[in-house]
């Protein structure tokens, strides 16, 4: 089985109905099917709360958490997690941080809109849609 994180900025592209919100759509989808585990870490679940209270009210903030953790496995961070991104090739301490994880869970792919962010990540990171090409080729 394919194991896969998925970035906050993908799920926020979910949350906003933002430009790329459907194949957000068709990740998470493709997630909740055979074949595919989702991912998301502990600390981008207190970011996307943070950035939905700002437009909406705190009980569909609620409602939309809720799905993504029952959508998703959630990965915790720890101290050794923390001080090991620190430390990575990853410039962006939230995306090492994500990296990290992905690597000590033995996680397949990083789904995310910043792949430049990425690209001196052990773990391979896609755009939704070559996510979405990659599995539309099996």
């Amino acid at each position: 089985m394919k194991r896969v994180v998925i970035d906050i900025n993908v799920i926020v592209d979910l949350g906003f109905q933002r430009d790329g919100f459907k194949a957000a759509e068709k990740v998470i989808d493709i997630c909740l099917g055979e074949g595919i585990k989702g991912y998301v870490c502990s600390h981008e679940i207190t970011t996307l709360a943070y950035l939905l209270q700002k437009k909406f009210k705190m009980k569909k903030v609620k409602y939309f958490l809720d799905e993504i953790l029952d959508m998703f496995d959630v990965i915790s961070s720890n101290n050794e997690i923390l001080r090991l991104a620190l430390d990575s090739e990853i410039d962006d301490y939230e995306d090492a941080v994500i990296e990290v994880s992905a690597w000590k869970e033995e996680i397949n792919y990083i789904i995310t809109r910043n792949l430049k962010d990425f690209k001196n990540g052990r773990i391979e990171a896609l755009s939704p849609e070559e996510f979405i090409a990659l599995i539309e080729e099996d």
